[in-house]
């Protein structure tokens, strides 16, 4: 595998892409797998780039086009992910546009004209539309010189979500054999990955892969007892923030939506079995903020492009790692912190196997795919069961080491999971039940026998005689079951799987109720869920309410757009404003996520309410975002800066960048910049091209020696707008720190 240093843009490109960067999207710097990825599409080399939800992929394909100034295609499955994707880049005065069923005919030709006269920089198609001779023979015409292909494990039999269509992509090689071809995904395994680069026919493919550790999720499994009332608790935790809840089947979607909405929780159900009209009606109210939570299958998600998720719920357990990632990594794309919650039982599994069984038949599988199919369900069944950190797990799944000791980011490093007292004791009454009652029943019976249930057919059995009756009286009967489906999951008792599946003992069985086997059970501490450091960081100096007041304004502004809320800002973008209160452009276009296009037609306008509702509430303005200190010491100093701020420092000695730092630490992209000014200013390097390209450095440094002081917006106004804010603040930070500023 190409390593990603391997690739790297010159100081020219990089200049420009960091000027593109600030002008629509409001970033300073790249990640170094997103250089990489980007100078692979510049010098027309063939790639396949892996980088989790929300590690960026889309800058990927969506820079290349406007450095060379020509068209490039966008391959992407579904028609409400292509207009989101292209509403968001017009609202940053992006040229993109989408081709799909769903356009009307002058719709479609307007399009068409604006490609035929150079106009788009994207063309977003799906995989079904795009190898149409009519499309081929306008995108023909255009000299397109590369195709992205997103989501392209759906090329693979053995990816997670395999879909015939994608397959019909690889006779685009042959149509234009001087294109270059880019394939994207967030999610595969080693063997997906030759699969995809065997299916597209990619040539000397520059393999990147991002890191697959999503360190601003939080990562949590519970036994599947009450799921009703763990799903609301859960639910009312995220009150007034965006939830997705899946489930395995759409009865189990319509029963969990119709009681979320008895308890006065704004929920929509959404499955294949709805109209398409429904399910956009849905989609769209989720997007536009208008419900909070969506109960569905997993016919949702992929044409879901919300940034602002902040939880995701299994209310089963999904049927691969490859699909739990893929689910999972809905909740926090913004890079801010979201929890990801699993309610597991052995029942799933069974549930599982059942449906890979019908559907290996009525689609007339081979032997193979179905064994592969059933080996990814082992795989997510062992991550269930297992109790060790979730971040771990998953990152070691897909090929990677982790070697931090404790994520800070899961139920087992949080400690939040305990043994239940005297285990194996209550898995020798449970068995000791299954025996007594001859083998024959299933488990509602035996818990009831347990219970001491006074039932016409215990009585009609003698169930009631047996001494095992009535012997974990008092015992909440989803508890029981749960903990008998815990049993059966370690393999010491067996459920058949006929219609009326019945529990069976095995040798396990004996040599537990013979004293031989000691037994583990596990259940969640009786306390709330703790607080994790990214959760504290990401609010820290944030005043709610001004945000929250922002929200509202963004959500007016999105209805008379009709584009998503999150495609105006992001909630990054709002929480940086409710930390620093800017009064002046020049201060606004230093937030994170606000680029030239969205500051000439926003800015004012959210200037005038971060400072309206600062005088109504007393809040000072213009907050300088200096690394926060700690009480003073008592030699009258303050000591002990911020974990945040020495993790920070320590990264970037180790010659980390800004995006590294952003994304391990979920800071915004401005206060790791001051962060990094502060570390520069103290430690004087003789260089800091790891951060700063020279062609940049150059520049800013030569204005700053014509124009008095340092204040960075002249410097910025100076340069056209070419150089970002936050590369100019480095530079000054730099030239101070060695005297020449």
């Amino acid at each position: 595998m190409l390593d990603d240093n391997a690739l790297k843009l010159s100081h020219d490109e990089r200049a420009r892409v960091s000027a593109l960067l600030g002008q629509f999207w409001g970033f300073t710097s790249l990640r170094p797998i997103q250089e990489a990825a980007i100078a692979a599409r510049l010098r027309r080399r063939d790639s396949l780039t892996v980088l989790p939800t929300g590690g960026g992929k889309s800058l990927c394909y969506q820079v290349p086009p406007l450095v060379t100034g020509r068209t490039h295609v966008v391959v992407s499955p579904l028609i409400a992910l292509m207009k989101d994707q292209v509403d968001g880049l017009r609202e940053c005065g992006y040229p993109a546009a989408a081709v799909h069923s769903g356009m009307s005919g002058p719709e479609r030709n307007a399009v068409e004209r604006d490609l035929q006269a150079g106009k788009l920089r994207l063309i977003f198609a799906a995989p079904e539309r795009l190898p149409t001779e009519p499309f081929l023979r306008l995108l023909g015409s255009l000299e397109t010189c590369d195709f992205a292909i997103d989501e392209a494990h759906c090329i693979s039999h053995w990816g997670h979500d395999f879909r015939p269509e994608y397959r019909r992509l690889a006779s685009l090689r042959e149509r234009f054999p001087k294109a270059s071809f880019h394939a994207f995904t967030a999610t595969a395994t080693q063997r997906v990955r030759e699969d995809i680069v065997c299916q597209l026919g990619l040539r000397d493919a520059a393999l990147l892969v991002g890191s697959f550790d999503r360190p601003n999720l939080v990562y949590r499994i519970r036994p599947r007892v009450d799921l009703e009332g763990q799903v609301l608790e859960v639910v009312r935790r995220h009150a007034n923030e965006a939830v997705i809840a899946y489930c395995l089947s759409r009865r189990d979607t319509e029963n969990l939506t119709e009681f979320l909405k008895e308890e006065k929780v704004s929920a929509e159900a959404y499955h294949a079995g709805l109209d398409p009209q429904t399910r956009r009606r849905v989609q769209d109210a989720f997007a536009a903020e208008k419900i909070d939570v969506v109960v569905a299958t997993v016919a949702f998600g992929m044409g879901i492009d919300r940034s602002n998720v902040r939880c995701v719920i299994h209310a089963s357990m999904p049927k691969s790692i490859e699909h739990y990632q893929q689910e999972t990594g809905r909740a926090g794309r913004d890079g801010l912190e979201a929890e990801c919650l699993l309610f597991y039982s052995a029942e799933d599994v069974m549930r599982w196997e059942s449906l890979i069984a019908k559907s290996a038949v009525e689609a007339e599988r081979p032997e193979g795919v179905v064994a592969a199919i059933k080996e990814l369900l082992r795989h997510m069944q062992g991550y269930c069961n297992r109790v060790r950190c979730r971040h771990q797990s998953l990152v070691e799944y897909f090929g990677q080491t982790y070697d931090r000791p404790n994520c800070g980011a899961c139920d087992v490093c949080l400690d939040e999971l305990e043994g239940v007292v005297d285990a194996t004791l209550l898995a020798q009454k449970i068995l000791s039940c299954v025996a007594r009652v001859g083998e024959r029943f299933g488990v509602n019976r035996v818990v009831d026998v347990l219970l001491g249930a006074n039932t016409e057919p215990i009585r009609r059995f003698g169930h009631d005689q047996l001494s095992t009756f009535g012997l974990l009286a008092g015992m909440a009967r989803k508890e029981l079951i749960a903990l008998i489906y815990q049993l059966v999951d370690q393999g010491v008792l067996v459920r058949t799987a006929d219609d009326k599946p019945i529990l069976k003992l095995n040798e396990a069985s004996w040599e537990v109720m013979r004293k031989q086997r000691p037994v583990r059970l596990v259940q969640a501490r009786e306390k709330a869920a703790a607080r994790t450091r990214a959760d504290q960081d990401g609010w820290e100096g944030v005043d709610r309410g001004l945000f929250e007041h922002l929200r509202a304004v963004r959500t007016g502004l999105a209805e008379e757009r009709s584009v998503p809320a999150f495609v105006v800002f992001g909630d990054a973008t709002l929480r940086h404003m409710a930390r620093v209160r800017p009064s002046t452009l020049d201060g606004l276009g230093r937030v994170y996520g606000i680029g030239q296009q969205k500051l000439a037609a926003l800015g004012e306008l959210f200037l005038m309410e971060i400072t309206s509702y600062s005088r109504d509430h007393g809040l000072s303005t213009d907050v300088a975002e200096k690394p926060r200190l700690r009480e003073p010491g008592p030699d009258g100093r303050s000591h002990n800066r911020s974990r945040t701020y020495k993790a920070a420092i320590q990264m970037f000695a180790e010659g980390r960048s800004i995006q590294e730092v952003m994304q391990t630490l979920g800071r915004a992209e401005s206060t790791v910049v001051e962060y990094l000014a502060e570390y520069i200013e103290s430690v004087k390097p003789a260089r800091i091209d790891r951060w700063v390209d020279d062609e940049s450095h150059r520049r800013v440094s030569e204005v700053t020696g014509q124009i008095e002081g340092d204040r960075l917006k002249p410097i910025f106004d100076h340069l056209e707008g070419m150089v970002p804010y936050g590369t100019i603040r480095l530079v000054v930070a730099h030239r101070r720190a060695l005297g020449s500023a």
